[in-house]
């Protein structure tokens, strides 16, 4: 077979400066995806992308070039319209548990594909898995079902899913890419597209917790993933949301499986239920679903009765009793007054330790390991009173979880003001 381009001059162009053709971006990820592009060639592309950037063009057909890599699923035949929220990752983002039955209460279908989590970021799947029973693993057949009879699924995406996104994914670790913005927003809405929802709305997380710590950058990554969704005829919409503290009380798998249940039963914390239905509220209006009202079907228990028949379509026990941690520790205040800062890097990096979390793929997590806390900026706390109690089966991790916890704890004399709304900002196409 004699090839289109050759991958040199590709990755010339780029390293010019120059704006990369339709033709070339088609030819150098199907390249790529057949083996003919090597690692080394794509690693040199993707520094030059990482340097000089893409149009809004070109980014859009390196999606598209990536979502043709693979199936696109098709969710046309369903009796409703689809929504699908994406977060890019925080810690204690337990809120893809309650938001999918949420919105299902209102004639939404809501087929969320989810990951698992690694390093100091949960993984959606992780923590349904500490449900005895629960399944990730779903065929399309099986996901089409339950979404035509329950409304919502929460799985594992398939393999077929962009497949050249995932050999890209595993690159950018290795080349120092990560960070380009064209490369992260095609990852996310290449994947999210193909999974065929009719709308889609991001949580963009900012802050010492978040991919993206700084607002300006974050911004300029929700931007370009709405005008992704945008130029491929998803309605799609972000919000910026404040990952500088754990969202909720809880850190880990089962304890965040056990606070989204005190959400569905009209309790838990309040940030947790503000971005819930902050959240649902746009998901029902990209779905047309307008005069819904997403706080009440909280409240009264539509949403809970959705969440138990989705677990149980997984072969899950909704009322199983979650897996507890065979041991805890608890940090205490080291003196009077208010807690100003709680870093929800340093919280979840402790989290990971104690082993909620993974360092590669392959790590087995603990489901009853992680952190609850007592306390959140604001609050004021006395001399020896917990900040937080550690849960682990393995207790010789207590000291590198504490150790990673140092720093990440303010308790000062004075007050300060009041933490700031979670949801920092909106950007719609």
């Amino acid at each position: 077979m004699t090839e289109a381009f050759d991958a040199v001059d590709v990755i010339r162009a780029k390293r010019d400066g120059a704006r990369l053709s339709p033709a070339q971006i088609d030819w150098v990820v199907d390249a790529y995806t057949r083996g003919v592009v090597a690692d080394e060639q794509m690693s040199a592309l993707a520094m030059a992308i990482f340097l000089n950037g893409m149009e809004r063009a070109e980014i859009s057909r390196w999606t598209e070039a990536m979502i043709r890599s693979g199936e696109r699923m098709d969710f046309s035949g369903l009796d409703r319209p689809t929504a699908d929220k994406h977060s890019t990752g925080g810690v204690g983002d337990k809120i893809t548990l309650p938001l999918a039955p949420l919105v299902a209460v209102f004639g939404v279908a809501v087929p969320q594909l989810s990951g698992r989590g690694l390093g100091h970021t949960g993984g959606t799947l992780d923590k349904l898995e500490a449900i005895p029973g629960w399944r990730a693993g779903l065929s399309n057949e099986e996901i089409l079902a339950q979404l035509g009879d329950v409304g919502a699924v929460i799985c594992a995406a398939g393999s077929g899913l962009a497949p050249a996104d995932k050999k890209l994914y595993a690159l950018r670790d290795t080349s120092a890419t990560v960070e380009s913005i064209p490369l992260i927003a095609s990852s996310i809405m290449s994947k999210k597209i193909a999974e065929g929802t009719g709308s889609l709305v991001l949580d963009v997380k900012v802050g010492t917790g978040a991919f993206m710590k700084d607002r300006h950058r974050a911004g300029e990554l929700a931007q370009t993933m709405v005008e992704l969704g945008t130029d491929a005829g998803v309605r799609t919409v972000a919000l910026l949301t404040d990952m500088s503290t754990p969202l909720g009380l809880t850190v880990g798998n089962a304890l965040e499986v056990r606070e989204s249940v005190e959400v569905l039963a009209g309790g838990g914390p309040a940030d947790v239920v503000e971005l819930t239905v902050a959240l649902a509220r746009e998901m029902l209006d990209a779905a047309g679903r307008r005069d819904a009202d997403p706080a009440a079907a909280l409240a009264d228990g539509r949403a809970m009765d959705v969440w138990r028949r989705m677990i149980a379509a997984q072969d899950g026990d909704p009322d199983a009793a979650l897996p507890v941690a065979r041991h805890t520790e608890q940090v205490l205040a080291d003196r009077d007054g208010v807690v100003t800062v709680l870093d929800a890097y340093a919280v979840g990096v402790a989290s990971w330790r104690l082993g909620a979390g993974r360092a590669r793929k392959e790590d087995p997590v603990q489901a009853g390991a992680g952190i609850e806390l007592h306390a959140k900026p604001g609050d004021r706390v006395r001399a020896g009173q917990p900040l937080m109690t550690l849960h682990t089966d393995t207790p010789e991790r207590f000291a590198r979880a504490q150790e990673a916890l140092e720093g990440g704890v303010t308790v000062s004399a004075q007050e300060t003001p009041r933490p700031h709304g979670i949801v920092l900002g909106r950007v719609a196409g």
